[in-house]
């Protein structure tokens, strides 16, 4: 069972967010919190496996308590679940060390599976989110160089400057992809500490605590 934390100010949310989750058998409810700081109480004294955090909260907000929860147990998943969809919101919260993004319009199916792929360890992006990253991957800002000539970057640069192999961008894209290290070993046909060593290289290159953080980069600096 996937033990669940739920951080959310809307009672009628909450509430029928409550129904959704216990419903499921792959879930436990462990606790709900309808603040930021009340989250973070909680997420320390239940150590939930994943929680299904919203951003507009009162006290601290979804992205303060996120980090802040990382801080005391890296190892809990957070689901950010918001009505929210600016770019600065998403960057926001996955820099704040986010694992996954669902907006509140998502199908009950669809939430159950998000909470499923972070708890596995893989990011979750919200349809509707992944095409505002992508859109602004596909029209990065220019930038002048030292010589005034406008430059744009590309994948062939972000390998270079970040030195990943050819395997592990191969790796690296299976990971934004969402695959979870045996996924990614089945895919390759390769063992599954080889698969763990390559996305432990990916985050060290990367300089990102998380595979969340390294799909975002990725994706950010048009890595694939």
């Amino acid at each position: 069972m996937i033990k669940v934390l739920l951080v959310e100010d809307h009672i009628l949310v909450r509430m029928g967010l409550s129904l959704l989750l216990e419903k499921s058998d792959k879930i436990e409810l462990i606790g709900e919190a309808e603040d930021g700081i009340q989250g973070v109480s909680l997420a320390k004294e239940l150590n939930p496996d994943v929680i299904l955090m919203d951003i507009g909260l009162p006290g601290i907000d979804g992205i303060r308590a996120t980090r802040k929860i990382k801080e005391l147990n890296p190892q809990i998943k957070v689901l950010i679940f918001t009505s929210r969809d600016s770019e600065k919101d998403v960057f926001e919260a996955f820099g704040a060390g986010a694992d996954g993004y669902i907006m509140k319009g998502a199908s009950p199916e669809q939430t159950i599976s998000a909470i499923e792929t972070v708890n596995s360890g893989a990011a979750w992006l919200d349809s509707a989110i992944a095409k505002l990253v992508l859109n602004n991957i596909n029209n990065p800002q220019p930038s002048l160089s030292k010589s005034g000539v406008t430059e744009v970057t590309n994948s062939n640069a972000g390998k270079t400057q970040y030195g990943l192999t050819d395997r592990e961008m191969d790796v690296l894209e299976l990971m934004v992809n969402g695959l979870s290290n045996n996924q990614i070993a089945e895919t390759l046909v390769i063992t599954k500490a080889t698969a763990k060593a390559h996305v432990h290289s990916i985050l060290q290159k990367l300089c990102v605590g998380s595979r969340t953080q390294a799909t975002i980069t990725a994706m950010k600096e048009g890595l694939v």
